[in-house]
């Protein structure tokens, strides 16, 4: 009974900044990974970041890194990402999942490899 539920997104202006949030239940081992995706209309479902709270471990993609960052608090039960200089190119719908592993770098970003999803939060940039 996994839960993610994300929060944070809304419209936000060109060169503006989002911080999303995922909260993570359901769990019954204290060790997991969280990944955030996004996917705009008709396009494929693009992997973002991946971290692992219980040890701190992290993923970036290219088309994000030195722009975003991920992280874990309260407990590692929460799961942020936070995205600055957004373009409209950012707009889309971003998810957060899970699943039991941490992924090697190779996989991470496959979202086949992750087995629980959130519902997604909005994320819209524009003037």
């Amino acid at each position: 009974q996994v839960q993610l539920v994300e929060s944070g997104g809304g419209s936000v202006q060109p060169g503006g900044s989002v911080r999303l949030s995922c909260v993570v239940t359901g769990f019954t081992l204290d060790s997991y990974a969280v990944a955030w995706f996004r996917q705009a209309p008709g396009k494929e479902r693009e992997a973002l970041s991946a971290i692992s709270p219980k040890d701190g471990r992290t993923h970036y993609a290219a088309s994000v890194m030195g722009r975003s960052t991920i992280s874990s608090d309260n407990g590692q039960k929460t799961v942020h990402l936070h995205l600055n200089n957004l373009t409209p190119e950012d707009t889309a719908k971003y998810y957060c999942a899970a699943d039991l592993f941490f992924p090697r770098p190779g996989f991470w970003d496959q979202s086949m490899r992750w087995n629980y999803w959130g519902q997604g939060t909005q994320v819209t940039v524009s003037s």
